[in-house]
């Protein structure tokens, strides 16, 4: 019976778990400049060497954000530390921590489309108006 999926994604789903459980609990301890952060997703290289954490913030500042991931970048070490002596692997893959700007960018459009919306009900009043001006006349 063949599996369903391939063992980087089984090494993935047990990266991103062990991750996420990592920054919320033990981390905190060591860095509390850290805030709210979430990872999003993970990618494994299919050598196993490499794998890519995405992750958001929950911060609307842009040099914050870049900040809380510099202090990712600066302990990936320590992290990986403690992957290791989470996961059975001979090897720990290299970390790289990129800012997923997937939740930024929904909330941008979200706005934009609200923002859309509205004009069109104001154009819709003003439309009313002139036609309700047209009609006493």
């Amino acid at each position: 019976m063949a599996r369903e999926f391939s063992r980087t994604d089984r090494v993935g789903q047990q990266i991103h778990k062990e991750i996420a459980s990592i920054l919320q609990n033990e981390f905190k301890n060591r860095d509390p400049r850290l805030g709210m952060v979430t990872v999003s997703a993970v990618e494994v290289s299919r050598d196993l060497a490499y794998t890519k954490i995405y992750v958001t913030f929950f911060e609307n500042d842009e040099e914050v954000m870049d900040n809380y991931l510099s202090i990712l970048e600066e302990n990936k070490g320590y992290i990986r530390t403690l992957l290791a002596s989470r996961m059975r692997m001979r090897a720990v893959p290299a970390i790289k921590f990129v800012r997923d700007g997937s939740l930024s960018e929904g909330i941008r459009i979200t706005n934009l489309v609200d923002e859309t919306l509205n004009k069109d009900k104001e154009r819709a009043r003003n439309a009313g108006r002139s036609l309700d001006e047209e009609q006493e006349d």
